[in-house]
This record gives structure tokens, sequence and C-alpha cells, in this order.
């Protein structure tokens, strides 16, 4: 499989990344066959795996950590932090005193002494990034960590976080994880722009959308949801009752057709789509099963034409997220409790 550079790292990574998410109860609980998911991946040329201590409460880490056992130094592993991991308030944030203590824990999951992308996974403004820099500056020049980067974070705060890191003399992100696909396209009007800016890499997430451009929604169908524990949480992106997630059936309908008159599945369309932006490195494909896994492997070779590219800009225009709850992050000054203040 064809690699890449990682932003400016000198890292090489190959053009899909293997997403572990629906490793663990919020997908597929069976440890084994994920684990020959992981390997199926890895031989057929994958080299980059992303995680996230968030991830069915650890168990997605324990699982890519068994799978990767003597497998580790052919690997670029990633994971996140963040996220709440209980119901203890110290237990998420970007703090110093909770990346300290995620880090160690990330580690003995993953069975490894250090993790080569280690992911703010959200950017929360009641967190001074220069205690978060200032932590994970000390994970670097530990050991137990090689590169940083962050997740879903805004433009604003990845250009603050640049210069904090230049100005503090801190360890810069170099890696930002964004949501994107044909559905989800709101990264393209500054944030994939900033990433290229700072020459960072860029590995989005959910190029199908959650599952909407798996084939798996259409018009003439009865659309029974998702069948992951970890997208039934998601009620808004999923509710068909919502006029967003009607938009969201209509594209996927279009683009359905345009796939077929392509000749390629909805799936490789849709994969191929975030792959060929100049600024992406390697999108991350979130696999439950051997079937989804070999599906989304045939996309890794395919490139759309122009005709087609222009078609689907028809669908949904550039720049345009058909629902906004699929940005992920929204800025607290638009919330409703902060509107009525």
């Amino acid at each position: 499989m064809e690699h890449r550079l990682l932003g400016r790292t000198g890292v090489s990574v190959s053009k899909l990344g293997l997403g572990a998410m629906m490793f663990g109860a919020w997908g597929n609980g069976d440890h084994d066959e994920c684990v020959k998911i992981i390997h199926r991946a890895l031989d057929a040329g994958i080299n980059f795996v992303d995680t996230s201590d968030l991830y069915s409460q650890g168990e997605s880490e324990t699982i890519v950590g068994k799978a990767l056992a003597g497998r580790r130094e052919d690997v670029v592993l990633a994971t996140k932090f963040f996220m709440p991991f209980d119901d203890d308030p110290n237990h998420c944030g970007g703090s110093r005193r909770w990346i300290v203590q995620a880090v160690e824990n990330s580690l003995r999951r993953l069975g490894t002494d250090y993790i080569d992308l280690y992911q703010m996974q959200r950017y929360d403004p009641a967190v001074d990034l220069d205690e978060t820099l200032g932590a994970l500056t000390d994970l670097v020049r530990a050991g137990k960590v090689r590169y940083l980067g962050h997740s879903t974070f805004p433009a604003s705060a990845i250009v603050e976080a640049q210069y904090v890191a230049r100005d503090r003399g801190r360890e810069r992100f170099v890696v930002e994880q964004p949501p994107y696909s044909i559905l989800t396209r709101a990264v393209e009007n500054e944030i994939l722009s900033q990433t290229q800016r700072y020459g960072m890499g860029v590995i989005p997430y959910s190029p199908l959308a959650g599952g909407w451009l798996s084939g798996r929604y259409h018009r003439d169908t009865d659309n029974i949801g998702p069948a992951s524990v970890a997208r039934k949480r998601l009620a808004d992106r999923f509710d068909l009752s919502l006029p967003e997630n009607q938009r969201k059936l209509d594209a996927a309908d279009r683009l359905a057709r345009l796939a077929d008159e392509a000749g390629i599945s909805l799936v490789a369309l849709a994969i191929a789509f975030v792959r060929c932006h100049p600024a992406v490195t390697a999108p991350i494909i979130g696999p439950r099963t051997m079937a989804h896994l070999e599906a989304q492997l045939a996309a890794a070779d395919v490139t759309l034409t122009d005709d087609v590219l222009d078609r689907i800009d028809e669908i949904v225009p550039p720049g345009i997220t058909l629902n906004p709850a699929d940005n992920e992050w929204t800025s607290p000054s638009l919330r409703p409790d902060a509107r009525r203040r």
C-alpha cells in the first residue's frame, strides 16, 4: 500500500489508517475476531492504527495491544485522551493531572513503552493550552510519546496552539484529526487550510459519515438506524424525524446512484473523496467486521475523475455539513445555554 508523509514529521503512514472505535463493547465484543481484523489490515499494508482511551472505556486499547504483540515496531500507533473516562470529574480534560495519569493507563492497556501519536481528543477553551502542552512536552521528553496531535480543534485553537508552542518552547501539535466526509465538509472552510499552513498531517475520521455512506441508508428501505452501540449513542445524528438527517438521506441516495454510474461502490466513492483532498494524509477507516474491512480496503486504489468530483459538489457543496451535529464541536458562545445569558 502507498505511504504518505505525516505532515513534516518524516514519518510515513499508509494512505488508509485503521480506526479501532468499533473494537470492544461499542461495536464488536469478540476480541479474537477484532485481533484478526487488525492483523488482516496490517497484512494488507496498513501501518497506522488509531484508538482512544474513550472507546469502550479502554477496551479498544486492550484489544489493539493484544493484536500488536510481536508487531509493535511495524506500526505507527496513535491514541487519544481528554473525554470523560468515568464519573470522576478529574478523569478527563487537558490538565496535567489527568494527562500524566491517562498516558500511563493507555500505555499499560496497549502493552507498549511508547505511543507514536498522542492526541487531545477535543478542544476545551476552559483548559489553558500552555498547561496541556507543558504536560505533553514532558511526555515527549521522557520518551513516552513521540508526537502530539489534536482532534476536532476549531481553526482559532489550531493557530493559538501553534503560537503557544513557539512562544513557550513547547512541543507543537503536528496532526489534526477532524470529522470529514462528503456529508460533513465544514473543515474545508478553514481547518484544512490552517493545517497546510503549519505543515500538519491530517487523518480524518468517519469518511463514511458514521455509516450513512456505507449503503445502509436508502429512501426505499426500512432504515432501522445504526447497528453499533457507539452510533446509537448519537441520536441527533441518526434520528430520521430531523430535517437535517432527511437531507443526509437524500444525499446518500443521490451519491449511491452516482457511484453506480461511476462503476464503483458507495464506500469506495466516499473514502476516495476524502483521500484525494491535498491536505489529507490518510483517512481513518473504522470497520466493525471483517466484511466491512474488506469493502473499505477495496477503496484504497480508487481515483475519482474531475467529473465525478463536480457531481459530488452539486449534491453537497464544498464547506457544507448537512447536519451541524456531525461537526462534533460547537463554539460555547453558540450553545443555547450561552445565548440565554
